[in-house]
């Protein structure tokens, strides 16, 4: 069983793609759509074993991968990197930015620590990665960025540090293609609502019975799959989306005009409006989804 992707076959052979938090969730579905189309992935992130077990998949599916493990909130672990990967390969041809975390907590409990770790975790990272990848590489050859954030457009109570980060990540796609187009650099961000991946099993008890309920605040009736955030990425990596620069693509059903209901509630049909789509040969549905 192969991956079943919506793009042209081969439409990144010969490419290579640099994929953060590519050792999981819609990191790892990402990786693999990428590598089913041609192109050479690699895997960033801090967990080793996790990178490990993706890379296996895909070369058991007879595609190319390799990874490196580190802190990408380290200035110096990441110049490091790059200068490692630009020693074995020639040519990078794009990075996507997934790597992100959270936790759940009000804006009142959480501690500048906690605060400060998730900013650096989902927008420091990703600007260091970017920010040397351009400077060494993309600045000579062009590239293009994918940078992955998240459906903020109405705050994020209960995630008021991710949603600050976000939304930073948001704007700094924004400046990074006007200041890096002229070089042949495309910055752009996905923004998903919620998705079922691995990482929803991951929240506490008491936020399981909210997660099973999502699907009733989304026009179309259910949440994404990972597939569906992965085609998303993969588009603005393709020629197909060769002018497109600066924008932020929002994947989340129509959830993200949430402050509709109060004068226009959903009704909720027993079976969802839409079919998900899931060309991932290798997911799995998260247990609090079962």
């Amino acid at each position: 069983m192969a991956y079943k992707s919506t793009l042209s076959a081969n439409s990144f052979l010969g490419q290579t793609i640099v994929i953060t938090g590519g050792g999981s969730g819609i990191g790892r579905c990402t990786a693999h759509e990428l590598a089913s189309l041609g192109a050479e992935v690699v895997l960033i992130g801090r967990t080793e074993s996790k990178l490990a077990v993706t890379a296996r998949e895909i070369e058991r599916d007879g595609k190319k991968a390799g990874y490196f493990s580190l802190d990408i909130r380290c200035e110096d672990d990441v110049a490091r990197t790059v200068n490692t990967l630009l020693q074995t390969h020639k040519r990078i041809h794009g990075l996507v930015n997934m790597a992100g975390g959270q936790f759940r907590a009000p804006l009142s409990s959480i501690s500048q620590n906690g605060f400060e770790r998730v900013v650096q975790t989902n927008l420091v990272g990703g600007f260091l990665m970017a920010k040397t990848l351009f400077n060494e590489h993309f600045k000579t050859y062009g590239g293009n960025i994918v940078n992955v954030t998240a459906d903020n457009k109405n705050g994020m109570p209960g995630m008021g540090h991710s949603g600050a980060a976000r939304a930073g990540v948001e704007n700094l796609t924004k400046t990074a293609a006007w200041e890096w187009g002229p070089f042949g650099v495309r910055v752009n961000a996905v923004a998903p609502g919620w998705v079922a991946s691995s990482g929803l099993d991951s929240y506490p008890e008491e936020m399981k019975h909210a997660i099973r309920g999502l699907k009733h605040a989304v026009p179309l009736g259910r949440i994404a799959s990972e597939a569906e955030i992965a085609a998303t990425v993969c588009f603005l990596l393709s020629k197909d989306a060769i002018f497109v620069s600066g924008q932020t693509l929002f994947v989340d059903g129509g959830a993200s005009m949430g402050s509709a209901p109060a004068l226009y509630p959903l009704k909720h049909p027993r079976q969802p409006a839409s079919k998900t789509w899931d060309g991932f040969h290798l997911s799995t549905t998260p247990d609090v989804l079962r």
